[in-house]
């Protein structure tokens, strides 16, 4: 592996980590084939046992015999650009995560078709903006049998930096995909929706018919105002989790949580 001594921050090649905006990293090469930011070791390991491909690697030169080593030795021959902690914090922004960096090319974006075919349990995330509410998202999708991830265009990119870092490297291991229309693209497919949502028809989660569909796509809202009247009103049906304290609601990332553990497959 060809080791890059930094010293500076205008030396080529490190403008990936330094100054490329996610947009940037997304488009840098061309529709579904961009870059994104993988960080420390253990979520590094991940993407690369789910075939993502590295393109290079930025360390502390104390971590190259250390806590990058193993990585660095299975990315092969790649540039990895190694510097001292205060100069990659000012590359950053911030300080690096047991200190390792790993730029790594996307793939294309499968269809809903390629990655629900065979699922049971899906979620769909409607407008969730926030990258820290995905991360946590996807690493409850993982943990609790959810079989696959969809999300609307006005949703956050599960590939951004901190999404995945948050996600423990959840965001590799669940398959996802872009929809437009979540209701059209999923009931070809014999799914049902269940909208999570405080209404006068919503029923407990614990509903036993609910819980007893094969197929169920569980659709979740943005955190502030939830989800769209038109996606509740498309939806087969209508849910909310049963509350104490007079506590109306939780953050998407918890209900999620808590919706996946009370809906899935049996």
């Amino acid at each position: 592996m060809p080791i890059v001594n930094i010293t500076s921050l205008t030396h080529p090649g490190v403008e990936v980590f330094s100054s490329l905006t996610e947009p940037q990293l997304r488009n840098s090469l061309g529709k579904d084939r961009g870059l994104f930011i993988a960080e420390s070791p253990k979520v590094i390991d991940v993407a690369l046992r789910s075939g993502y491909e590295p393109v290079s690697l930025m360390c502390e030169r104390r971590h190259v015999e250390g806590d990058a080593r193993a990585i660095i030795e299975r990315c092969g021959d790649i540039p990895v650009f190694v510097g001292d902690r205060n100069l990659l914090a000012s590359l950053t922004g911030y300080a690096l995560t047991r200190g390792v960096l790993c730029a790594m090319r996307r793939r294309p974006c499968p269809s809903v078709a390629d990655i629900c075919g065979d699922a049971h349990r899906v979620v769909v995330i409607n407008g969730v903006v926030d990258t820290t509410n995905i991360g946590a998202i996807f690493r409850s999708a993982a943990a609790l049998g959810i079989d696959a991830v969809l999300l609307t265009r006005n949703s956050c990119d599960p590939l951004n930096r901190r999404s995945i870092r948050v996600s423990m490297g959840s965001v590799f291991l669940v398959p996802w995909a872009w929809t437009d229309s979540p209701e059209a693209d999923l009931r070809p497919l014999g799914f049902k929706t269940v909208a999570m949502a405080l209404t006068d028809n919503s029923v407990s989660i614990d509903d036993a018919k609910l819980c007893a569909e094969d197929r169920l796509a569980i659709v979740m809202g943005t955190e502030g105002d939830g989800l769209p009247q038109e996606a509740i009103a498309a939806a087969d049906y209508v849910a909310r989790i049963p509350m104490s304290h007079q506590v109306d609601s939780l953050n998407v990332a918890a209900a999620a949580a808590v919706a996946f553990w009370q809906l899935r497959k049996k």
